[in-house]
């Protein structure tokens, strides 16, 4: 049976044998198994995982069971620095402090100072970042790791210079924590040094840069992240349409008119299943209506008329909650117009949709029909809605004139 398993069945024991194996590679990653499976108070696997980072011979090992003790709780990280300091008794407390752990960072056992910069991360004690800072230049690519993800827990834009050194980190992993730290920090200095990485061979550390952007408070991203679109790695494209939405909806108010423009010219360039895909995602699936809205307000600037999931999901919106949201996807369905959005809202007059979706779709139609719609239409000049039969009156009469 497979340590995977193992894990999923929370059996501590079988990985607790694991850390046995002759094979690095499985010790590591059954003390990585141990770190979600365990609990405070299961002192053999406790007792497994502290052994496995003081004595194994394999520094990645000792890293994966430092970071395992670190997951099972705080009680089990103190009893590793006891271990690894040789202290006990009252020496235990002490180390619940920053200032402790701070001193721990410079031990000269690796491990311990891993084990420090996890701690440090884990404590809500600003006086714990300098420490961190200064632990990004730690000589072990392994402490620096933990540094970079310890200083992006703490948000603080103290962190920013220290992180910018490490994205040139010869290290891959302490790079992309950088980068999440900076990312996570999101002030316009921690994310200047992300737009030079849209272009890094790393795909992770493209992802993370064009993830992060979207918090920018300026529309300087929107260009590189368009050209972020044309990415040969579809998910650093998705993360990038998230972005240019979600900068839309942060740029200031007096700045929101030039970076729509800028935002539809780039997006219009950009291949059109790359684009409409993940905003029809945003439209759908968006938890914050700015964000749907301007999914919505997008969609009838840059997709092609005939792309059924574009419509659908803009036909959708008319009766979303949100009254921003539904106004602007029926005016993206005006600007589409076409057959396959006359079709769709046509399938929207029935009563058992909404009554503001079907008096919107009515309007629509009355701009974009031809004399398919207005024969439909006239089948509900006796609806039971009011603001349905009035829209349909208003939009028959525009019809039959040949047009709005």
């Amino acid at each position: 049976m497979s340590l995977y398993q193992h894990a999923r069945d929370g059996n501590a024991e079988r990985l607790r044998d694991a850390l046995g194996s002759d094979s690095a590679a499985v010790r590591r990653r059954a003390a990585e198994f141990l770190g979600e499976v365990g609990e405070e108070g299961d002192q053999p696997t406790i007792d497994g995982l502290l052994r496995a980072a003081t004595t194994d011979d394999d520094p990645e090992v000792r890293g994966a069971a430092v970071d395992a003790l670190d997951e099972i709780g705080e009680a089990a990280l103190e009893q590793l620095l006891e271990e690894l300091t040789g202290g006990g008794g009252d020496s235990e407390a002490e180390w619940v402090t920053a200032r402790k752990f701070a001193r721990a960072l410079k031990a000269d056992r690796p491990e311990l100072r891993m084990a420090a910069a996890n701690a440090l991360g884990r404590l809500d004690d600003a006086s714990g970042l300098q420490p961190l800072v200064g632990a990004l230049d730690d000589e072990d690519p392994r402490v620096r790791l933990r540094a970079a993800q310890a200083c992006g827990t703490f948000a603080d834009a103290r962190a920013v210079p220290g992180l910018r050194e490490r994205l040139d980190d010869e290290e891959p992993r302490v790079r992309r924590a950088a980068a999440n730290a900076l990312g996570t920090i999101g002030t316009d200095e921690a994310l200047s040094p992300l737009l030079d990485l849209l272009d890094d061979g790393d795909e992770s550390i493209r992802r993370i840069a064009a993830g992060a952007l979207g918090k920018a408070s300026t529309p300087e991203p929107v260009e590189p992240l368009a050209r972020a679109l044309g990415d040969e790695s579809a998910v650093v494209r998705n993360a990038a349409v998230y972005s240019v939405i979600e900068l839309l909806s942060n740029v200031p108010t007096q700045q929101s008119h030039a970076v729509r423009d800028q935002v539809v010219s780039e997006l219009k360039a950009a291949d059109d299943a790359t684009v409409v895909e993940p905003l029809v995602e945003i439209l759908t699936d968006g938890q914050q209506s700015r964000q749907r809205r301007n999914a919505a307000w997008i969609l009838g600037r840059v997709a092609d008329p005939d792309t059924a999931t574009a419509v659908e999901a803009l036909a959708d919106a008319l009766a979303d909650d949100d009254p921003q949201t539904a106004q602007f996807a029926a005016t993206s369905l005006k600007s589409l117009g076409g057959p396959v959005v006359e079709d769709r809202l046509l399938d929207k007059l029935g009563p058992e949709h909404p009554e503001d979706a079907r008096a919107k779709a009515v309007f629509v139609l009355g701009q974009i029909g031809g004399q398919e719609t207005l024969n439909r239409l006239e089948e509900y000049a006796d609806d039971d809605s009011q603001a349905v039969r009035k829209r349909v009156f208003s939009a028959v009469s525009k019809l039959r004139a040949g047009g709005p």
